[in-house]
């Protein structure tokens, strides 16, 4: 009985009361046992497959880790005390194993409870660094692989605000380090200081700066000088004995990239003016090369402010741009130029040319290529032999092109021409090798080069690796995995032309471990892992990959799973989750990429947890959103997104697994923006869950998601779209789940609030969480844990123990 009335008085205040206070909780045991489970280690693996990392990290930080001193500046969140990313994720623990089997041993000389960061692989591979950060900053540590013990290369003086801190020289001898400037001054305590005077942005008539909402933006001079004191680095060339020496002077250094041969390095530095508008990457740049002793060779580029873009998501400045290093020449630089102003609505029959120009870089650039769809990279070969691609978002299209770099008069033919959406004719990528500059290249054997495919086709997934001739762009398949109980991922070639392949199998109940397999010898699987399932109480749940068809035909698929005590006949609430995604033709959209054999893995966010209570969960059920030629997908988003849902309970329900009036849908982002609009344009739900969401896209008027038109230009589609604009319509349970740091383009927490208040005004059943410290995926344990907790309560109050006196209302219909 007091079981009873203590049920009673937490469902009571999760309905009845304006604000809760609540310390962190911790959900059900089943789901507290799958959410602790321990983490098997990252590796990383040299070339040769000889020598193994095994990085070892916790599942989540904790919730003083969160609340430890951070500053948002520029699109970057810092810690200013330690001076690296105050969101970057740590092992704590690495150790090593020298050959391809054995047990991982310890690594001599690391230092206690470290905080270990950016692992890198010299480029000899004799060496291994990675950076420690300690409770004041961060320090660059070395391990010598033939000797397996590390040791400390500098103080914690590192500045790792804006990623890694560290690059090798060629020669693997010595690296080039960012350290706090000896002039550092000191920062503004924002919280505390007097303002001078008002905060004023300008815009000038006719100047267009179509930008999406960005966070964690600069907002005054305060941040303007807080950033720029974070941001200012000393370069120090650092030798493998500790020894070190000035390289270059203060500034704000965004990259340092060294040409294959190690004689020339491209620096990008940042400069002023700052903007208000837009994160750093599109503040103003110079980008020079130096030599290795670093004197100046060659100012390159300098590339004003970005704030003001042609309108679309394939606009691009004019100019230089992607400028980098042809990985098979000792030093030529190589960077890409719109040939139509950048502006996507121009019609040309290129987009964008590549140019190349050698050291001493003196000569005229020379032209390389010219794509017709925006220029997407190249895969460097040989002299005579490289593959470019393109790509363009509107129509989802992309070309593979085989061109001879040494004969740019020669037309490059086209390997492949096709929607990058369409999964099930991808020919895979390109097999790449190191060469003698320790760059990656096309590994070709003669005229022939390797392809890996993830294999996806009608009748389920099965990688392959093919050799495609790239006189005749014939192809022979060389292997492909035929099983039908289990996943092979091909992960890379250890020696391609030996036919050795790093391969990842896994199971439903099976963790991915990796093995050595040879296409070409009869010989077994050769295992470079062993990590052992941690979730064995979920181990043998049912799963399968079901399909079934929306109204208008349209192909869907979606993983489900039964409870672990299932008993046949017996009727189960449902969760089902979801993401919707946006296709421009229905062939990709019907297409299955789900694989009922790969390893039941609940994350943090998954919903597989409630397996374990007693529901059917249909997880990444497919939510396509499709607008073929002239017609966007946003067009008819509601309609499509209802048809999406109830096709998927009929499914499941005419499998005799569930009581259809108890199914709640959850998502995240996204998903959240779906479960909103699923609630209030239909009755097919008893709750949902939305986690880190926006609902009021009038809040994103410059485009959100795949909708790249603004507001002004599709106000009915932003209004129909938005969750807040249709509150009045909503009755459905709702939580409301958001991190109050949330860093995500768009995802800005007022959207919960404001939404909230507006289901809260109208009536609505809603509860809201605000996470504190957390961005927009969660990462302390005790917010992930409340997390669950509160999920549980709001699926056994409003679907498992649905009130049977509240049925749903007609749930083949769309609201009005």
């Amino acid at each position: 009985m007091k079981a009873l009335l203590l049920s009673f008085l937490l469902t009571w205040s999760m309905i009845s009361i304006g604000q809760v206070n609540l310390s962190y909780q911790k959900p059900d045991q089943n789901i507290l046992n799958l959410a602790e489970a321990p983490l098997a280690p990252r590796i990383s693996m040299d070339t040769n497959g000889e020598n193994i990392l095994f990085l070892y990290r916790s599942n989540y930080k904790t919730i003083e880790e969160l609340s430890e001193t951070e500053m948002r500046l520029g699109g970057l969140r810092i810690n200013p005390v330690t001076n690296i990313g105050s969101r970057t994720t740590f092992y704590t623990d690495i150790k090593m194993r020298k050959g391809r089997d054995g047990n991982p041993q310890t690594i001599k000389g690391m230092p206690e409870n470290g905080r270990f960061a950016y692992v890198t692989w010299s480029p000899n591979q004799k060496y291994v660094t990675f950076t420690n950060t300690t409770s004041k900053g961060v320090e660059l540590w070395l391990v010598d692989v033939s000797t397996v013990e590390a040791k400390k290369l500098t103080s914690d003086n590192l500045n790792a605000n804006m990623g890694r801190p560290y690059t090798w020289f060629k020669d693997s001898n010595s690296l080039l380090v960012k350290t706090l400037p000896t002039s550092k001054k000191p920062l503004i305590d924002t919280e505390v200081s007097v303002p001078e005077g008002p905060t004023i942005s300008v815009s000038e008539a006719g100047v267009k700066a179509q930008n999406r909402t960005y966070q964690d933006l600069l907002k005054n001079p305060n941040d303007e000088y807080n950033f720029e004191q974070l941001a200012l680095s000393d370069i120090q060339k650092v030798n493998l004995n500790g020894t070190s020496s000035n390289w270059k002077s203060t500034d704000i250094y965004q990259s340092l990239n060294f040409s294959p041969d190690g004689k020339y390095i491209l620096v990008t530095t940042i400069n002023k003016p700052f903007s208000y508008l837009v994160p750093y990457s599109r503040f103003p740049s110079t980008t020079t090369i130096y030599d290795a002793a670093g004197t100046l060779v060659k100012k390159v580029l300098e590339v004003p402010l970005i704030e003001d873009l042609p309108q679309g998501f394939m606009a691009e400045r004019t100019g230089m741009r992607d400028l980098t290093w042809r990985n098979d020449h000792p030093a030529t630089l190589v960077w890409t130029e719109a040939l139509d102003g950048g502006d996507p609505a121009n019609e040309v029959p290129f987009r964008d040319e590549v140019f190349q120009q050698k050291a001493p870089f003196t000569a005229k650039k020379q032209s390389l290529l010219k794509t017709k769809d925006r220029f997407a990279g190249i895969r460097w070969g040989n002299e005579s032999t490289a593959i470019a691609y393109d790509r363009w978002w509107n129509s989802r299209n992309t070309r593979t092109y085989l061109f001879d770099p040494s004969n740019p008069s020669k037309a490059p033919k086209v390997l492949s021409d096709r929607n990058y959406q369409d999964v099930y004719s991808d020919p895979g990528s390109f097999v790449t090798t190191l060469n003698a500059y320790d760059e990656y290249v096309l590994d070709l054997n003669d005229n022939k080069a390797y392809l890996i495919g993830d294999g996806y086709s009608e009748k389920g997934q099965f990688p392959f690796i093919d050799e495609m001739n790239l006189k005749s762009q014939k192809t022979e398949r060389l292997y492909q995995s035929a099983y039908t109980d289990k996943v092979e991922n091909i992960s890379f070639a250890l020696d391609a032309k030996a036919g050795e392949f790093v391969v990842q199998i896994e199971s439903k109940n099976e963790y991915p471990n990796y093995y050595i397999r040879n296409i070409k010898k009869r010989i077994a699987l050769q295992p470079l892992t062993q990590f052992e399932n941690p979730f064995k109480s979920i181990q043998d749940v049912h799963k399968e990959v079901i399909n079934y068809k929306r109204d208008d035909g349209l192909p869907l698929t979606g993983t489900l799973y039964l409870p672990t005590d299932y008993k046949e006949g017996e009727k189960y609430p449902m969760i089902m989750w979801a993401y919707p995604r946006e296709y421009k033709d229905k062939n990709s959209a019907g297409q299955n990429t789900s694989n009922s054999n790969e390893f039941t893995y609940p994350y943090y966010g998954s919903p597989l947890y409630w397996v374990t209570r007693g529901y059917v969960v249909l997880d990444d059920a497919a939510f396509p959103i499709v607008g073929e030629g002239d017609d966007q997908p946003n067009d008819t988003f509601v309609a499509q997104l209802v048809g999406n849902a109830k096709a998927a309970i009929d499914a499941v329900d005419a499998m005799g697994y569930i009581d259809r009036d108890r199914v709640a849908v959850g998502g995240h982002s996204y998903g959240a923006f779906m479960t909103a609009n699923l609630l209030s344009h239909s009755n097919l739900f008893a709750a949902g869950i939305a986690r880190s969401g926006a609902y009021n896209r009038t809040l994103t008027p410059f485009g959100f998601q795949s909708e790249e038109r603004n507001y002004w230009e599709a106000p009915d589609v932003y209004n129909t779209m938005s969750p807040f604009m249709n509150a009045d319509k909503m009755k459905t349970p709702l939580l409301l789940i958001h991190g109050e740091a949330d860093n995500n383009s768009g995802t800005y927490p007022m959207q919960s609030e404001r939404y909230f208040n507006a289901l809260k005004g109208l009536g609505a059943p809603v509860r809201l969480v605000m996470l504190p410290k957390e961005s927009h995926g969660y990462s302390a344990k005790e917010s992930v844990m409340h997390m669950l907790w509160e999920q549980d309560q709001w699926l056994e109050t409003y679907v498992k123990n649905k009130k049977k006196d509240i049925p749903l209302e007609k749930k083949d219909t769309l609201k009005d």
